[in-house]
């Protein structure tokens, strides 16, 4: 005849304990699991702020470009702006062309046509191009306008596409900022980046 065995205080003192390990295991798991996924979302995040650090950069470095070819080619320099019209280069649709400049020597206008192509062909990236021909050597989507303020005085400034929503840029009377306005979707994904090139009057 079977008799059941009845477990005694100390089997059941076991059976518990190996019970609280396990859920103290899953607890366990289950934070080491929110912790990796907390850091990978500081990680995305830390790379999101580096390459939006990084195209920044690129951005100041085309508009520091332009704004010492103004100063190298300065008798001419309503040629880079097409005087009051304003030049648009880059990343637009339709592409932009150089424009003509009736100013100056032949030298100084086949200067400043070469310094437009020259700006342009950085703005799309061309300083570094992949093997498949594609050009990344810019800020996301570059464009590049020159405008005249005033006499003697112009405003370069490179717009790109930044990588998360912030506040939209614009003019001092609150208006949008104009260089790249409506290339980028969302305005609050659009970067501008700018420097004023005075030009002295030698007497």
């Amino acid at each position: 005849m079977n008799r059941r065995q009845i477990p005694t205080p100390r089997a059941r003192h076991d059976a518990n304990q190996r019970g609280d390990t396990l859920i103290e295991i899953l607890v366990t798991l289950m934070i080491l699991l929110f912790g990796l996924l907390g850091l990978v979302g500081i990680i995305g995040r830390a790379n999101m702020a580096e390459l939006e650090s990084f195209q920044r950069i690129q951005a100041l470095e085309i508009v520091q470009d332009m704004a010492a070819r103004l100063n190298a080619n300065r008798k001419v320099a309503a040629c880079y702006s097409n005087f009051n019209a304003g030049v648009t280069l880059g990343n637009v649709d339709p592409p932009a062309s150089v424009p003509a400049c009736p100013l100056g020597s032949v030298q100084q206008q086949t200067r400043a046509a070469a310094d437009l192509t020259a700006w342009n062909t950085l703005l799309k990236g061309g300083i570094e191009v992949l093997s498949s021909n594609a050009q990344v050597g810019a800020a996301q989507g570059a464009i590049g306008c020159i405008t005249q303020e005033s006499a003697n005085v112009y405003l370069v400034a490179v717009a790109w596409q930044g990588l998360a929503k912030t506040a939209a840029p614009t003019l001092s009377d609150g208006t949008v900022f104009p260089c790249g306005s409506g290339y980028f979707g969302d305005n609050t994904l659009h970067r501008v980046v700018t420097t004023k090139v005075q030009i002295g009057k030698l007497s």
